[in-house]
């Protein structure tokens, strides 16, 4: 699939947009007619240097408000065209983007467009450029693809084409199929985003919302599919207007706007030989290395420097020390399947606190390999003699995804470790989900790179009240639930002192009997203030011995048609906190109702420690 991206995607210069897209691996870009009339360089300059990094110059955007015009306007437009065609033989650029009429078209007579177009088709033909033309979402009288298909027919001139958008297309709630009508000829481009499903006015969902393939709700792998069976092969470029990309560094933007369009290459192959190919498709798609998903989650690595702190905190829930590894400087701490790796943060790079997820899967290297073709990094790892080879990955947010052998009851790198001390029988199963707070230029990269690196599914995201804004939490699952990410977004501008801290959650079978052994030990559980537990009880009339208990241990409830949810927080530890969950009978969702609550407890703690107040 011949990859390209609109230099509108990315932040920056146009020289930096263009050095990032090679870097990124893209073969061509869009030129964005605002970065060009802002560039210092020639058109020529530009060309050569599109072409000293390997570049081609795709296409050149956009010409606007050009069709359903009287004739006097329509000669201005004509002359206009000339210009930018003037233009485009300079850059090299043999295609343009015709957005249809928002704005001064006077009559929706498509007879009268496509005539018009057969004069821009004339005036584009002495310069040896094409058109393709776009239906906008919002145009005024043309916003679908099948009017302007229909347009370009009636033109009937061989540089008159069309310009396929998946946003204008399914932002409409258009049916794709029909694309399969239209000859793989006249498409002469294609553009690519995603976006949340929102109820807005088009426009404004347009400019500020779009998405990376993979981020949003759109079904694209069933609209490349209908695209690929009309035998197009061009460039499948991506045109994202998103306040996020364009604030954020360009080069881990083109990464991640590559990723997005692997993703999709991968999403075509499937939907192309799960449907058939119909028509002989000439696009060259590949699928993805297969992987089985995560058997476990083998360990979570913390790194905080209140490492004292939070060794107390996990041998109050019960949790047995390993000690430190024998050549790393990091300690082990255990409980049922549920290991936690813990050490200092690394001085050398940010990181966050929940710093590594270790998974073990059916076929590590398979798993690599998939990574990587999905552009990840991978991270080295120094090995001892008779260590036991791990391999991994790092995630837009700086954390690290490694991948050990499935199969065996404990892993052979706990045995790195010292010796647990014997202890109790443990009361936590297993990691039951892991909550990342994303800072605001990473959560969409990391919605795609667990969507696509380890194949989860996205459920759909929900929107939480904090005193520090609103929280949008996103969650991200294997289909058996053995693995769950919850991506929460920190917001944009809350300060230092106000930063979503991250946690993670242990599954037990008697969250009650858990709470009140950890209470013995001297744990003391994150403060649920009265007016919970009262609304509680007016929503579920709950029996008073269980309302007693809830109160007193400070564990919150939730239910629904298929189970229960009972869980307890702790204090945070710095940036890092600990939740113990039970869910009873086929229950799967997170306690959403509870989420302000917990969020307003923990930042009253946070400032009361801060300010010396009480909690």
């Amino acid at each position: 699939m011949r990859t390209s991206i609109a230099t509108v995607c990315l932040s920056g210069t146009l020289d930096q947009k263009l050095l990032a897209a090679r870097e990124a691996g893209f073969d061509g870009v869009e030129i964005f007619e605002p970065d060009l009339v802002a560039a210092p360089q020639s058109p020529e300059a530009i060309r050569a240097r599109a072409e000293q990094l390997g570049l081609s110059l795709d296409l050149y955007q956009p010409f606007r408000d050009f069709e359903g015009v009287g004739p006097e306007l329509l000669e201005q437009n004509l002359r206009r065209a000339e210009a930018k065609f003037t233009l485009m033989n300079r850059l090299g650029i043999r295609t343009m983007l015709l957005c249809s009429n928002v704005a001064t078209a006077r009559s929706g007579d498509e007879h009268l467009a496509a005539a018009q177009l057969r004069q821009l088709g004339d005036a584009a033909e002495r310069f040896d450029v094409r058109i393709a033309y776009e239906a906008l979402a919002w145009g005024r009288f043309v916003d679908g693809y099948e009017a302007a298909a229909r347009i370009v027919r009636l033109s009937d001139h061989q540089n008159v084409g069309l310009c396929l958008d998946s946003f204008h297309i399914l932002s409409k709630g258009h049916d794709p199929e029909a694309i399969e009508t239209i000859p793989a000829e006249k498409i002469f481009f294609v553009q690519m985003a995603d976006a949340p499903l929102l109820s807005m006015d088009v426009l404004s969902w347009s400019r500020h919302h779009r998405l990376f393939p993979g981020e949003g709700g759109f079904d694209l792998g069933t609209f490349m599919g209908h695209l690929a069976r009309t035998g197009y092969d061009g460039p499948v470029s991506l045109e994202i207007f998103n306040d996020t990309f364009r604030q954020s560094d360009p080069f881990a933007t083109a990464i991640h706007a590559r990723r997005s369009l692997r993703w999709l290459e991968h999403r075509t192959a499937a939907t192309l030989g799960s449907a058939g190919g119909g028509r002989a498709a000439r696009m060259s798609t590949q699928l993805l290395p297969a992987v089985d998903p995560p058997a476990d989650v083998n360990y979570l690595e913390l790194r905080t420097p209140e490492l004292a702190e939070l060794r107390r905190l996990l041998r109050e829930l019960g949790f047995r020390p390993h000690g430190g590894h024998r050549t790393k400087a990091v300690e082990l701490w255990s409980q049922g399947d549920a290991r936690i790796v813990l050490g200092a943060p690394d001085s050398t790079r940010p990181q966050p606190t929940v710093a590594g997820l270790g998974l073990s899967v059916s076929d590590p290297a398979t798993a690599l390999r998939r990574a990587t073709e999905l552009f990840a990094p991978d991270v080295p790892r120094d090995e001892g003699a008779g260590e036991e080879p791990l391999v991994g990955v790092r995630a837009p947010d700086g954390s690290e995804v490694f991948f050990g052998s499935a199969g065996s009851t404990e892993p052979k790198w706990v045995g790195e470790f010292g010796t647990a001390a014997p202890d109790e029988t443990p009361m936590i199963d297993r990691v039951d989900h892991v909550n990342l707070a994303q800072p605001w230029q990473y959560f969409d990269a990391a919605v795609l790179f667990f969507r696509s690196v380890l194949d989860l599914r996205a459920e759909a995201s929900i929107d939480v009240a904090a005193p520090v804004g609103l929280v949008r939490s996103q969650v991200l699952r294997s289909d058996d639930g053995v693995l769950r990410n919850a991506l929460n977004l920190v917001p944009s501008g809350a300060s230092d002192d106000a930063i979503l801290p991250q946690h993670v959650a242990f599954a037990t079978s008697d969250v009650l009997s858990f709470a009140r052994a950890s209470r013995a030990r001297g744990f003391e559980p994150l403060d649920i203030p009265g007016n919970y537990y009262d609304d509680l009880e007016a929503r579920f009339g709950l029996e008073p011995a269980l309302m007693n208990e809830l109160r007193e241990l400070n564990v919150m409830y939730d239910r629904d048609g298929t189970g229960e949810f009972l869980h307890f927080y702790t204090h945070p530890v710095g940036t890092v906190f600990l939740e113990v969950v039970e869910r009873r009978g086929a229950y799967a969702g997170y306690g959403a109702l509870d989420a302000p609550v917990r969020l307003a407890s923990q930042y009253r703690h946070r400032h009361s420690a801060i300010e010396g107040e009480p909690a």
